[in-house]
């Protein structure tokens, strides 16, 4: 038992060393992430391989085009600004799911739009938002953060469960135990998901912006999409709530609209 705690705490103390090994672009956050680049685009691909074959592809001309116009328009951008996304191979796919509003991109550069966020977007500038936002996640690395504090976490959770153990309470220790994975998902996994929701969205701001997309399109996009009234309260969410993304998109306007007045087509 002594042997096994001391490898569990030693553990802990090595992961806790990576910590700031990383930064997110333009917020420059200090991130916690032992997954290497390489593995991250390994996990990325072949995630894409499953979504591939567990969904079904939309085959609207329309939405297909608009998906792979916008997408290739912000592509290039991140590849020629951030260094990390000079190593994808981006592609572009639109998922037949009208109840789904939903969107994300893999690592590595496979991007998924489905249907149903159609619903909410009028034009190019409102889906690079969306793209954007999606994109914004690759580039900041948060699916590895994820995976790497989510270790931290289950570490976490081992060390605490081997000194209840040794009190000799197993009633303590299931108490304890359960308090511990919901203090630790409210406390410390939701509110970093969240702030990683606003550095996507500040990211993906200034990389639609860059691609000549009008900023102001994501405030009326999430305005569209907060009347839906379809989102948890925000201390139960891994999104933030959508009157306080807008506030913070809003605040940005200043320092991106330049640049998108700078590259409008």
């Amino acid at each position: 038992m002594k042997k096994t705690f001391k490898k569990i705490i030693l553990g802990v103390i090595l992961a806790l060393l990576f910590i700031g090994c990383s930064k997110v672009p333009i917020t420059g956050r200090s991130q916690f992430i032992t997954i290497s680049p390489q593995q991250e685009l390994a996990l990325g691909f072949q995630s894409a391989k499953e979504v591939l074959k567990k969904e079904k592809l939309s085959t609207d001309p329309q939405k297909n085009a608009m998906v792979k116009r916008v997408g290739q328009r912000i592509a290039q951008v991140a590849t020629k600004e951030y260094p990390i996304a000079k190593n994808f191979t981006w592609e572009f796919f639109v998922i037949q799911n009208d109840k789904e509003a939903n969107a994300f991109c893999l690592p590595g550069g496979k991007v998924f739009v489905y249907t149903g966020i159609f619903k909410y977007v009028s034009n190019d500038d409102e889906l690079a938002a969306v793209m954007g936002h999606e994109i914004g996640h690759a580039l900041a690395r948060h699916g590895a953060e994820r995976m790497s504090r989510g270790q931290l976490q289950q570490a976490g959770a081992q060390v605490l469960g081997a000194v209840m153990q040794g009190q000799g309470n197993p009633q303590n220790t299931a108490m304890v135990m359960q308090a511990f994975g919901i203090g630790s998902q409210l406390g410390i996994m939701l509110p970093h998901s969240r702030t990683q929701e606003y550095e996507a969205d500040t990211i993906g701001l200034f990389i639609s912006a860059k691609a000549g997309y009008n900023p102001k399109s994501a405030l009326t996009f999430w305005e569209k999409f907060a009347k839906s009234g379809q989102t948890p309260p925000e201390y139960l969410s891994t999104h933030p709530a959508p009157a306080n993304r807008i506030a913070k998109l809003r605040a940005l306007l200043p320092k991106v609209m330049p640049i998108y007045e700078a590259n409008k087509h």
